[in-house]
């Protein structure tokens, strides 16, 4: 065998032996099977509810009608039917939670793994920024920044991702100072390898398992926040998300009128999504963390 085949074979053995642990939390492949569905109804989302659902021009019906036959939850202010705003909501909200978590996360590792690496003057000065985050309450800093850049997709994705990296920053930059102490770190110094390659070959590997368990709990938080600033009327008032549908129903009184298939179904949406990410991560921080695995 090749050394090539050796190290796939061991690849293979090891995914086998976390899809076995991972798959022996019920919670978790409860919360796995909601995500599934969700996922797919965000990319199915033109099939399942017409897109001309979306415009306000073509809308033929009643505004706050209650569900019927022909409109299963309802419409809204606007004669639109709330399970088609609910079902291009999935799809946008989502995006949102994922690509917002994509920033938090690289930015989160790399400040980790550079101010653990090198310790000293550079851990200091990274950690001080980190914290200096870490203080500012989150949402007036999120309301402040999508104020100034303005209320657009992009931008609400921007202010989520810049503001929620400093949790992951903390857990990796522990987690490199566990892994520049062992000894293979200091024979890979020996032999001649410099930081970028003991960083991205030796450190990166062995943070990632801690990171993954982080990104699956940062997406929700990434979700919440956009539902939140969503409501607050800070969304992008042109793409159709859960934040922005109870934003909807909260300004034309939806709640006081006890409109509730105005306000119950969106929210609903994002307590599920929220429980299942927080399902799934927490069964990958056992199955990833042999620490949290003897302690079960």
């Amino acid at each position: 065998m090749t050394a090539r085949s050796i190290t796939w074979a061991r690849r293979r053995t090891t995914l086998a032996r976390f899809w076995r642990d991972f798959r022996s939390h019920h919670s978790a492949m409860a919360g796995l099977a909601i995500l599934a569905v969700f996922a797919l109804v965000a990319i199915f989302a033109p099939l399942l509810a017409d897109p001309d659902g979306l415009n306000v021009a073509k809308a033929t019906a009643k505004s706050h009608q209650p569900p019927s036959a022909d409109y299963w939850l309802g419409t809204d202010q606007n004669g639109l039917s709330i399970l088609t705003l609910l079902v291009h909501g999935t799809r946008v909200s989502l995006i949102v939670g994922l690509s917002a978590t994509a920033i938090a996360i690289v930015i989160g590792t790399l400040v980790g793994i550079m101010a653990g690496f090198y310790g000293g003057w550079a851990r200091s000065l990274l950690m001080g920024f980190t914290d200096w985050f870490l203080v500012i309450p989150f949402l007036p800093l999120a309301i402040v920044l999508a104020t100034v850049l303005g209320a657009s997709l992009f931008n609400i994705i921007v202010v989520i991702g810049v503001t929620s990296w400093p949790g992951t920053a903390r857990l990796v930059c522990a987690q490199t100072l566990s892994v520049r102490s062992r000894p293979y770190m200091e024979r890979a110094k020996a032999l001649g390898a410099g930081d970028w390659h003991q960083m991205t070959r030796h450190v990166l590997p062995n943070v990632m398992p801690v990171v993954l368990a982080h990104v699956v709990l940062t997406v929700s938080i990434a979700i919440l926040s956009e539902t939140t600033l969503s409501f607050l009327g800070l969304g992008d008032p042109t793409a159709q998300s859960w934040g922005n549908i109870l934003d909807a129903a909260y300004g034309t009184g939806a709640m006081s009128n006890g409109e509730w298939w105005f306000v119950l179904p969106p929210g609903i949406c994002v307590v599920l999504v929220v429980l299942a990410f927080t399902l799934v991560g927490r069964a990958l921080e056992v199955v990833l963390n042999p620490r949290l695995k003897e302690g079960r």
